[in-house]
C-alpha cells in the first residue's frame, strides 16, 4: 500500500474514466495529487464533457483515502494557461514526481469526411495538449522522475474512421522516445501506456458501437461488447480504466526503475491478434 508514499502525482483528465482512476489508484499507494481537467464543451465532440462536479468527485475519492489533492480547471490546448495553473497547483501542494499525461478526445469519422475542425482539435487535445502540459511540468520535476503518457493501442495500428485520433496517439508515441532519450540523463523516466477497449463515457456510445459494427442499423452496448470481445485474444470486451491504472502505477514505481522509452500495452491481446 505505499508503493508511490511521500509521492505528488500530477494528472490530466483526472475528472473522471481512466484520470480518475489513476487518481484513486495512486492515492491508494500513497501519493498526493494535483488533479486538473477541462470542464466546458468542444466544437467537435457530442459526447458530454467532465464537469466542475466530477472533478470535485476525483478530490473527494482521494481524500477519502486520507491523501492530499489540489485540484484545478485547465485546458491543454492553451499553453499559457497549463503554466499558470501547474504553477499554482504546485505553490498549494508540491511538485511531482510523477507526471500522467491523461488528458483526451476520442471523436471517429472516415477521413474524407473530416472537417479541418475535427482534426484540429483533436490534434490540439491529444498531441500539443501532451506537449504543453510536459512542457509546464517539466521545470518542477526533480531528477529520478516517471512520466507515463497515455497512448493508445491507436499509437501503434491503424483503424477505420479514426485517422486524426491515431495520428495524435502515434505523436505521442514519438515524444515519449524523444523525451525519454533526453532526460535519461537526469534519471527521468519516460513511457506511454497503450489500453485498448477502456469502458469511459467516450467511449461506450452510439456512434463508437456503430464503428464497431457498421453492418447494424442501430448497434446496442451489448452488440459492441460482442464485436470487441472478437478482436481480443483473452475473453473480454474491454480493460477496465483500474486495469490501465495498475499499469500506471507499475511504470511510476521503484519497481520499473531501469525501464525507459517503452510503451506497454493493456489491450486484451488485440494487437498480437
Amino acid at each position: 500500500m505505499d508503493r508511490v508514499a511521500g509521492k505528488v502525482a500530477l494528472i490530466t483528465g483526472a475528472a473522471r474514466g481512466q484520470g480518475r482512476s489513476h487518481a484513486v489508484r495512486l492515492a491508494e499507494e500513497g501519493a498526493d495529487i494535483i488533479a486538473l481537467d477541462f470542464v466546458g464543451e468542444l466544437e467537435t465532440v457530442s459526447y458530454p464533457l467532465p464537469t466542475a462536479e466530477d472533478l470535485a468527485e476525483t478530490a473527494r475519492q482521494v481524500e477519502a483515502l486520507g491523501r492530499k489533492v489540489v485540484t484545478t480547471e485547465a485546458d491543454v490546448r492553451d499553453g499559457a494557461a497549463m503554466r499558470a495553473a501547474v504553477d499554482e497547483c504546485v505553490a498549494k501542494l508540491a511538485a511531482p514526481d510523477i507526471l500522467v499525461a491523461n488528458a483526451g478526445i476520442f471523436t471517429v469519422g472516415l477521413f474524407a469526411d473530416l472537417s479541418e475542425e475535427d482534426w484540429s482539435e483533436t490534434l490540439a487535445t491529444n498531441l500539443t495538449g501532451v506537449f504543453n502540459t510536459v512542457k509546464a511540468v517539466l521545470p518542477h520535476l526533480p531528477d529520478g522522475a516517471a512520466i507515463v503518457l497515455i497512448s493508445s493501442l491507436l499509437g501503434l495500428v491503424g483503424a477505420n474512421e479514426t485517422g486524426h485520433y491515431s495520428a495524435t496517439k502515434h505523436g505521442v508515441m514519438g515524444l515519449m522516445k524523444t523525451l525519454a532519450i533526453e532526460l535519461g540523463s537526469r534519471g527521468i523516466r519516460v513511457n506511454t501506456i497503450n489500453p485498448g477497449t477502456v469502458p469511459t463515457p467516450m467511449v461506450v456510445r452510439e456512434r463508437v458501437f456503430k464503428m464497431y459494427c457498421p453492418d447494424l442499423e442501430a448497434p446496442t452496448e451489448e452488440d459492441f461488447k460482442v464485436s470487441s470481445e472478437q478482436n481480443n485474444l483473452l475473453p473480454t470486451p474491454w480493460v477496465e480504466p483500474r486495469d490501465i491504472s495498475n499499469a500506471v502505477l507499475f511504470l511510476v514505481s521503484d519497481e520499473a526503475r531501469f525501464i525507459t522509452g517503452e510503451s506497454l500495452l493493456v489491450d486484451a491481446g488485440f494487437y498480437t491478434k
